[in-house]
């Protein structure tokens, strides 16, 4: 059961992802999100301009036993949207619309590391490139991002029983 209610119910989880605890209460309400505490991504540096985050090979592999195509966008569409909505601030959200990337080399065991540097930071797009390497530096996949920043709509309370109407 999920637990709404509780404020800073996902303190544990932003410890466990390398979260500072400088973003705990931007992030609090909703944590990092499934699929990051799932692939094991844990961030290093947090920033628009560059974010770092490193993710295990094992348990995120394809049946050849290398690190999946997916698993790769999936580390890389992270770092690129935790640094657009840093981009955004908490008044704003950062949402993906272009993500693509290309796959050099694979692995099959160890961790990878995924640098996120941005490209453009504008009142209405931001750009990021992401580099995923390997434990010797190798580049395994280039990636790119592109999130649309949007003003957050105001919470209407107006719904039945007082809830917030959509």
């Amino acid at each position: 059961m999920m637990d709404n209610f509780t404020p800073n119910r996902f303190v544990d989880e932003l410890n466990q992802a390398g979260i500072p605890e400088e973003f705990h209460g931007w992030l609090s309400a909703h944590g990092v999100g499934a699929l990051v505490v799932k692939m094991g991504i844990r961030f290093t540096e947090l920033s628009a301009e560059r974010t770092v985050a490193t993710m295990p090979v094992e348990g995120n592999t394809q049946v050849a036993g290398i690190l999946h195509g997916g698993a790769h966008v999936v580390l890389a569409e992270t770092l690129g949207s935790f640094a657009a909505s840093l981009h955004a601030g908490q008044d704003r959200h950062a949402v993906g619309i272009e993500v693509g990337a290309t796959h050099h080399r694979s692995v099959a065991a160890g961790t990878v590391t995924g640098t996120c540097t941005a490209i453009h930071l504008g009142g209405t797009l931001a750009t990021h490139e992401i580099v995923i390497t390997d434990e010797k530096g190798r580049r395994l996949s280039t990636a790119r991002i592109t999130n649309m920043i949007r003003d957050n709509r105001p919470q209407r309370t107006d719904g039945p029983g007082g809830a917030p109407a959509d």
